[in-house]
């Protein structure tokens, strides 16, 4: 069993925002698979599904972002055959350009809040992050006030491919490894 987990904020005011592209795929991988994402478990709603052959919970905190490790170190001590070194965590990233994405198998927070919070529960770096870029295409004077704000219509029509690629690197990390996903996606 994998966690793939999905950063966002809960509540309805945040359901379409750029901090928000962790719950969004969350969704839409649980759409492609069959599946909802509705059952109460570690502060969060979760939902199984089988992506590339492999059972997974895919996760999305409730506990708004700066929380997040609260609820992957809840489902860790609950099943001790879970390790983090397995887990994905779908985030957004500020520095990346609208819709380019990244996958590494461990790294810092790079200033996120949400991955700054796992990295603090679970006392460990190693865990695969899948970033989609939500980058300006222009200069911004309030960061805080441009991740919550909802996607431009351009960025709402080019959305479903950027998620389209999200979901084959997922495949791609399940069936393959992250090393080979990585030469594949990023």
């Amino acid at each position: 069993m994998r966690l793939i987990v999905g950063l966002g904020n809960p509540g309805a005011e945040y359901a379409q925002t750029r901090h928000n592209v962790g719950f969004m795929l969350i969704e839409r991988l649980a759409l492609a698979a069959g599946s909802s994402v509705k059952r109460a478990a570690c502060r969060a709603l979760m939902g199984r599904a089988v992506i590339a052959g492999e059972s997974v919970e895919l996760v999305k905190p409730q506990t708004y972002m700066n929380l997040s490790g609260e609820t992957v170190s809840c489902l860790l001590k609950k099943d001790e055959s879970l390790r983090p070194a397995e887990i994905i965590v779908i985030s957004d990233d500020l520095a990346l350009p609208f819709g380019k994405i990244r996958l590494r198998p461990k790294g810092s927070a790079g200033g996120h809040n949400g991955l700054k919070s796992i990295i603090s529960s679970v006392k460990t770096e190693d865990f695969i992050r899948l970033r989609i870029g939500i980058g300006p295409s222009h200069q911004v004077s309030e960061t805080k006030n441009f991740v919550l704000e909802k996607f431009s219509k351009t960025e709402q029509n080019e959305l479903e491919k950027v998620f389209e690629q999200c979901a084959a690197a997922i495949d791609a990390v399940i069936r393959d490894g992250v090393e080979k996903a990585m030469a594949q996606f990023n």
